[in-house]
C-alpha cells in the first residue's frame, strides 16, 4: 500500500468537490444513481474534521444528496451520516494520489450496510482525461493493487 498521509496533507488537500471516476461499489456501478460527487469542507476544531457531501442524480435526472462528518481517527477517516442518516457509519482512507493531488485513491472498509470498496477520484475542475492509464501504470503509487485494478468500473 501507498503513504499514509498526515492530516495536516489531507486537511490542505482534501477540501473540494471531487468526480468519482472508479469505483467497484455496487451502488455507483447499478446504474441508479449517476455523477457521484464527494465535497470536502473544512471543520473548525480539535483534529481534522470534514463535511462531507455525497451528490448523485438519479436516472430520472434528481439530484440527491447524503450529508455526514469524516473525522480523522489514525490514519483513517470515520464517516457519520447526518439527520435521521446518524446511525450509520464508514470507515475511509486516502490510499494514494498523483502529486498535484488532483487524483486520489480512497479505500472503504466493509460497514454494515456497503462492501469494502474502492473509489478513484478527481477534482471536479481539473479532470485527467488519461486518469486510467495514468493509475493502471502506477498502481503502487495509488495504493492499489493488479487485482483491485481489475475490479474498478469506469464511469462516464
Amino acid at each position: 500500500m501507498s503513504e499514509v498521509f498526515d492530516a495536516s496533507a489531507l486537511a490542505a488537500k482534501l477540501p473540494g468537490t471531487w468526480s468519482v471516476v472508479a469505483t467497484n461499489f455496487p451502488m455507483w456501478i447499478d446504474g441508479t444513481r449517476q455523477n457521484p460527487e464527494f465535497t470536502y469542507e473544512l471543520v473548525a476544531g480539535e483534529g481534522l474534521t470534514l463535511d462531507d457531501t455525497v451528490s448523485f442524480t438519479t436516472r430520472d435526472g434528481e439530484t440527491h444528496t447524503i450529508l455526514g462528518i469524516d473525522q480523522l481517527q489514525g490514519d483513517e477517516f470515520v464517516w457519520r451520516g447526518l439527520g435521521w442518516k446518524r446511525i450509520l457509519t464508514s470507515r475511509w482512507q486516502v490510499v494514494g494520489a498523483d502529486e498535484a493531488f488532483n487524483t486520489i485513491v480512497l479505500r472503504f472498509s466493509r460497514s454494515r450496510l456497503t462492501p469494502a470498496g474502492i473509489d478513484i477520484l478527481t477534482r471536479k475542475d481539473r479532470g485527467n482525461p488519461a486518469v486510467r492509464s495514468t493509475v493502471a501504470h502506477a498502481t503502487d503509487q495509488y495504493g492499489l493493487t493488479a487485482e483491485d485494478f481489475a475490479t474498478l468500473t469506469w464511469l462516464s
